[in-house]
Order: C-alpha cells, then structure tokens, then sequence
C-alpha cells in the first residue's frame, strides 16, 4: 500500500488564486463545428493463423463469400476454413468541415474470436454514418497495440492485440451537407455550463467587437448574433471570437482516485469548523488443530482437537483533532500527510468530513 497521499493542487497551498485567462475556443463548442461518428464492418485478412474460427464465427465466412464473389471467384457450395481471415468493426470519427479526398484515422477491433490481428490487412471497407450513408471508405495495414508469445504449455499475451489502428486509414468519399456561411446567429455551448463564466464570456465577446453581438441565454449557452459583428462571413466572426480570452470560474471540487491514493482540489474547496478521529480495529482469528493418537497397539482412533486463537486490536488512532472555520481542503490533507495516514484511511476521512456536511465541494471517487 501506498504509505502517502499525492496531492495534486490546483493552487498554492492556503491561498486562492486566480484561474488564468483561457481562450473562448478552449471552453466552448460552436453550434455546427463538430464531427460525426462513423462505422462499418469488415474483414482483416493475411494473419498468421491468429484468425477467427469459422465454427464459431460463421459470419465472417459469409463476409468473405460475399467479397470472394464481388471479385469474380465463386465459391458456391465451397468448404473452407482458413484461420487467417478476421471479422472486425471499424470506426472513424469524420471530422468538421472534412472535404472529399481527405484522409482520418480509423479502429479496427474484432468482433470474433481471432487472437490477433498482428500483420493483418483490412480489406476495403464502406464506413456509414447514423443516416445509413456512406461517407468514407477504409483500407491499409492493421498497427496492433498488444503482443503475443506461446509455446506447447505456456501463453503470454501482452496489451490488445485483438484492437489496433490505421493512421490515415480511410477516405472520405462524401462530405456533410452543412453550408456554414448561411448562419445568421451561432450558439456557444459551454463545455462545463456555468452562470459566471457564460456571463463573462458574454462581457468579453461584447467589449471586443460590439456591444449588443453576445447575449448569455442560459448557463451553458451564449448567442452571437453573426450580422452584428460587420464581418466578411461566419468563419471571420469565429475566428476573432475563439481567440479572446476569459477568466473561467470553477466549482468546488475534490477527485480521488482510490486505487493510486491520489487527491487532486481545487484552491476554492473549504472545510467548516468540524472534529475529526481516526482509528483502526483489527480482528485475529487463527486456527491450530492438533491430533491427538492412540498409544502403540492400543485400541482407539486418532481424534483432532480443534484449537483457535481471537484476538481484538485496536490501533492507536490520530485523536480527535479539531479542523477550524475556513481552513482549505489542502492544509488538512497535508496534517494527515505527516501523521502518516494511509491512502484508504485518508479517503474514508474525506468521505466522512463530506457526510457531516464540512466539505463544501463536489466529491467524485473513481
């Protein structure tokens, strides 16, 4: 077990600090700008007998039937069983703006029971979008992220094998129909939606280009109005918008990661006035039969007799410490530091400070 907590701190330690000014494109998404999520099912072949077993996968025979077939070679009634041959779901992210002729990047992950797709080759593959059409067309070799090694009573397999990418494996063959010059207004959509800093991303907006431009609908969407920045298209209005910068305000908030010991706070999270006391129970049950026999060519049967030893400890606790008004989450979890409190220990002494209702942020265990 770890024997200390890392802390990480979003700010020194007992004192608030300012967030520093974030740039507009960093905190929002424009209403328009954003990819679409692409799929389409293939076939990975030229693998070194690491392929899907066609028993239990007869799909992937009737894939490559049907690509057997396209191809001229009819194999109608045919037999055959290679292992060298994969069925696989490839997914793609087509990106804003994508125009044709353009290269993405693309998944490939087997839906069968192949072994690895180390050395495979996907062949041509149609990648279709949520309305059934097709917007690229994959192909290339597959880069695995795993390995595998065996011999005749041993087998080691090291990451995915059975996953692996291919760096500018697609194609776009069709573009998203989208005419971005024809919006008049354009929504902001706050990433982490909040009151403050819509409001001043509405101030920023307006004291840089015109008054009136932004207008904060709610807390997570602001409302340009395109027309009033006088700029030559929608894209010159966003291009000045990104770039300015605003100071984001944060809520609270306190993310442990219990299997690390790893604490990370934000400078604004505050404890109330509370007592706090830490200690530990520890119960000890060991068993120790013994057998007890007969005397030599005595009549009787070897008895066991059962013999067990409980035992109750207590460990010496941190004592009931007394925790001020206003004192920063920081300082507390750096007093536990040094009195050498385990990870769980420290977490559970969170999770109990938030249960009394002292700590005044959001606590998030992972």
């Amino acid at each position: 077990m770890i024997g200390r907590v890392l802390i990480l701190a979003l700010a020194v330690w007992g004192m608030a600090a300012a967030a520093a000014p974030v740039r507009i494109k960093d905190l929002v998404e424009f209403d328009g700008v954003r990819g679409n999520d692409l799929v389409g099912y293939g076939l990975v072949v030229g693998l070194n007998g690491t392929g899907d077993g066609l028993r239990n996968a007869p799909f992937t025979e009737e894939i490559m039937t049907n690509i057997l077939e396209r191809l001229g070679v009819n194999v109608g009634g045919e037999e055959f069983r290679p292992k060298n041959v994969a069925a696989v779901l490839v997914t793609a992210e087509l990106p804003p703006f994508a125009r044709a002729g353009s290269r993405i990047d693309v998944t490939v992950s087997a839906i069968g029971d192949a072994t690895s797709l180390l050395g495979g080759t996907l062949v041509m593959t149609p990648l279709n979008a949520a309305d059934g059409q097709i917007y690229a067309v994959s192909q290339g070799t597959v880069i695995a992220g795993g390995a595998v090694a065996e011999g005749d009573a041993a087998r080691v397999t090291q990451g995915v094998p059975t996953a692996g990418a291919i760096p500018a494996g697609a194609r776009v063959e069709r573009e998203i129909d989208f005419d971005f010059t024809t919006l008049a207004q354009i929504r902001l959509a706050l990433r982490t939606p909040d009151f403050t800093t819509a409001g001043r991303i509405e101030h920023a907006i307006n004291a840089t280009l015109e008054r009136g431009v932004a207008v904060m609908l709610d807390a997570g969407t602001v409302l340009v109005d395109i027309a009033a920045t006088h700029a030559a298209s929608p894209a010159h209005a966003i291009g000045r918008i990104e770039n300015i910068r605003v100071e984001p305000e944060r809520r609270a908030r306190v993310v442990v990661d219990q299997r690390s010991g790893t604490i990370v706070m934000g400078s604004d999270v505050r404890i109330s006035r509370v007592a706090v006391s830490q200690g530990g129970l520890t119960l000890r049950v060991e068993e120790a039969p013994i057998a007890i026999q007969p005397n030599p060519f005595a009549p009787g049967e070897t008895v066991v007799v059962p013999r067990t030893n409980v035992a109750i400890e207590e460990e010496a606790g941190t004592g009931l410490a007394e925790v001020p008004e206003g004192t920063s989450l920081s300082q507390v979890v750096a007093g536990l530091n040094a009195l050498g409190v385990a990870p769980r220990d420290m977490i559970d002494i969170l999770k109990s400070i938030k249960a009394a209702g002292a700590l005044h942020a959001d606590f998030i265990v992972q």
